[in-house]
């Protein structure tokens, strides 16, 4: 069976059809950049741009980097234009589709949910937290693999600042900070969500997982396991398309 998925961020909109019988990318994702402003109107013909590459006319799951209630509405926009605030996604993306069902989740409850499913959390119990590293910094909480939707751990506060601002890999890049420097800051903030939450393992998703051997080794003291995603950046694409095979 195959559903599209879209995966929607601060600097790229990807898609593809995914194989929900492998839990992989039918095809190779087609991306385009996210525009700036990224405002609804614009994301939405970035999304259309994505579907209408593949010439899919069938259901698409579509993720978002915000807090997004009903599989619909959303709430929060950090890392994306502020109107999106109480927009209704689901009625504009179908809208712009031409009226294909679309079904909208939390970008790292996705990619989260994708992972327990297909990847690095695939039969683990307890509690299980993946983190996102990109623009900001996505995160997705699992309880004996049942999720906890909206976490937004990404905002907890780390040394006077939101987290994403000094360890997302936006913030690396942005302070041309070595992996072993960025690497310590993540190291401070996995300490942080550790002592909140006690996880058993913490999954490390986003861009910066297929380079989990520039700095994995760098995170030293926490008593949690520390893997990087299996699905590394498809995983969101996976997820979505889960999300609305099981929303049809």
């Amino acid at each position: 069976m195959q559903i599209f998925g879209v995966d929607i961020g601060g600097s790229g909109i990807k898609g593809a059809p995914v194989d929900l019988d492998r839990g992989d990318l039918a095809e190779e994702r087609f991306k385009v950049l996210t525009p700036h402003p990224a405002t609804p109107d614009g994301v939405a013909d970035g999304v259309r741009e994505v579907v209408e590459h593949f010439g899919w006319t069938g259901p698409v799951g579509l993720t978002f980097p915000g807090v997004v209630t009903g599989g619909s509405t959303i709430r929060t926009a950090a890392n994306v234009d502020k109107s999106w605030v109480d927009v209704d996604a689901r009625a504009l993306f179908t809208e712009r589709l031409g009226g294909l069902a679309t079904t909208v989740v939390n970008d790292a409850d996705a990619a989260g949910v994708a992972e327990m499913n297909f990847g690095a959390g695939r039969g683990r119990m307890g509690t299980v937290i993946l983190l996102t590293f990109g623009t900001g910094i996505g995160s997705a909480v699992f309880i004996d693999g049942e999720l906890v939707p909206n976490t937004e751990l990404g905002h907890l506060e780390l040394g006077g600042h939101d987290a994403e601002k000094r360890a997302s890999s936006k913030a690396k890049d942005d302070g041309e900070l070595t992996w072993e420097h960025w690497a310590r800051r993540v190291t401070k903030y996995l300490a942080h969500v550790e002592m909140l939450f006690s996880p058993e393992l913490f999954i490390i998703g986003g861009g910066v997982s297929r380079k989990s051997e520039k700095f994995l080794h760098f995170i030293e003291g926490i008593q949690a396991e520390v893997v990087p995603a299996q699905l590394q950046n498809n995983a969101g694409i996976v997820g979505a398309a889960m999300r609305a095979a099981k929303d049809g």
